[in-house]
């Protein structure tokens, strides 16, 4: 979203590699094009800004630390059980309290700041609702796996009406699948009841967001300002609530992968759905067209205008449309291989690791909505053909085989630093209450996976 770039080509691997700190964001050339900027809230999209926590005296990283170990052959939960917790009074409306702060400093800063200047604004707000929260009863450190909201706010769902998704059996799982419901604790079993109540949670908290939306919307009609500026409403990644036995993120599933994106103010059709597939990095380049700003040649993305009204298509007829397709990849922590989607309004094709050594899945979206049937040897000629167009796009393995490097470097830098600290500090990390029952069995894992690098090492010199 701030590079317009796809994540293989900033090196982006985990949420603790994110963009360099003087990289060109979209926000730096409006800057330097005129307009007044401001940043509020959540942003993690630089090196370091995600992932570090404090413990031990340390600044560690069990985010990153999990990702680096992907590959180790030990399966440990990385999250908390999903939980819920339930503010029992009926009035109380802010109950993410950090992001109402943010709003208000928003909200506060559009009324000072964007009706006293004359030149143009931007202004972003980042959110961290509805991310679950930190569980409680499993130390900060455990995972964010509760579900948190008050009365206020569950009320407003539908209890009726949220569906129970089905499970395919632990023993059907993809490999990958099976993994992260592992490392996210959510191979046990689980009553249709306290599922239910995780989905409920978390639709009551996506209403917490949408009314911090409303308050801003509300700031700009007041100020005057709602009819001359453009809105756009999006979030980083979904939320599995318990759709194929997992929560939280991590995944090519639709809930996971398949994000809001919403735009609304002058120029743009009011009430129109648009069905073709797009993407975040379609955000960097759309930035720059709203601002009549020249777009980069070297972008991942395409500006979203086009599709937006019969204006915009009007204007940019002759400029390159989006293609029938988008890439999505991710590199990171609770899944143990590096992971590629194409997806297109049909299809959906997801290849792991080199290609090979990991089966890769087809889902026909249209037809299987709930992605519950993977007919990638059903149908091999529709596989292949997608998997070419994919390496048209990606060199996967080539990518796979450079992420899984950079992970082995990483972790040794990272244990030669903590010296004679790093059993202590490894035992306690978000997977501690596996790793602490057998912990020379994980540690040998490592050793070996260590081992196995070195090895390879030695016989290419030789």
């Amino acid at each position: 979203m701030w590079s317009g770039l796809f994540t293989h080509l900033t090196e982006s691997w985990n949420n603790f590699k994110g963009l360099d700190p003087n990289y060109t964001t979209w926000m730096d050339i409006m800057e330097k094009h005129g307009y007044r900027t401001q940043k509020f809230g959540k942003l993690d999209y630089t090196s370091g800004h995600h992932s570090i926590r404090v413990q031990l005296s340390s600044c560690l990283s069990s985010n990153r630390v999990e990702a680096w170990t992907r590959d180790v052959a030990f399966l440990l939960r990385q999250e908390g059980r999903p939980m819920v917790n339930l503010i029992p009074k009926k009035t109380k409306v802010r109950v993410m309290e950090e992001d109402w702060k943010t709003t208000d400093r928003a909200v506060n800063w559009l009324r000072k700041a964007a009706t006293n200047h004359t030149q143009p604004f931007v202004l972003y707000l980042g959110l961290n609702l509805p991310h679950p929260y930190p569980s409680p009863s499993s130390g900060e450190n455990f995972g964010s796996s509760t579900f948190h909201t008050s009365r206020y706010w569950l009320k407003k769902v539908s209890y009726d009406a949220i569906r129970i998704p089905e499970w395919l059996p632990l023993s059907e799982m993809h490999p990958t699948d099976y993994y992260s419901s592992y490392t996210k604790n959510c191979t046990g079993k689980f009553t249709e009841t306290e599922i239910k109540n995780i989905r409920a949670f978390y639709y009551a908290m996506c209403a917490e967001t949408d009314a911090m939306l409303g308050e801003i919307i509300l700031a700009l009609h007041q100020l005057g300002l709602l009819e001359k500026t453009i809105v756009i409403y999006t979030s980083d990644h979904g939320e599995l609530a318990m759709e194929h036995r997992q929560f939280y993120k991590m995944s090519m599933y639709e809930a996971s992968a398949h994000v809001p994106l919403l735009i609304m103010g002058p120029g743009i059709q009011a009430n129109l759905q648009v069905s073709n597939v797009v993407s975040l990095v379609d955000i960097y380049p759309t930035m720059l067209d709203i601002a009549g700003i020249p777009l980069p040649q070297n972008l991942s993305g395409y500006s979203l205008l086009p599709l937006s009204s019969e204006i915009f298509k009007n204007e940019n007829k002759f400029k390159n449309l989006h293609p029938p397709w988008i890439l999505s990849e991710f590199h990171g922590c609770n899944v143990n291989a590096s992971t590629y989607m194409l997806r297109t309004n049909q299809w959906k094709y997801i290849a792991y690791s080199d290609g090979a050594s990991v089966l890769p899945q087809l889902f026909d979206v249209s037809s299987d909505p709930d992605e519950l049937t993977n007919i990638a040897t059903k149908f091999p000629e529709i596989a292949y053909s997608l998997d070419q167009k994919l390496r048209s796009i990606i060199n996967y393995p080539e990518v796979s085989a450079s992420v899984h490097q950079y992970n082995k470097e990483q972790f040794i830098k990272w244990k030669q630093s903590l010296g004679q600290n790093y059993s202590n500090v490894i035992a306690n990390l978000r997977w501690h209450q596996d790793w602490l029952k057998e912990p020379r069995k994980y540690e040998s894992a490592i050793d070996q996976w260590l081992k196995t690098n070195s090895n390879q090492k030695e016989n290419e010199q030789k």
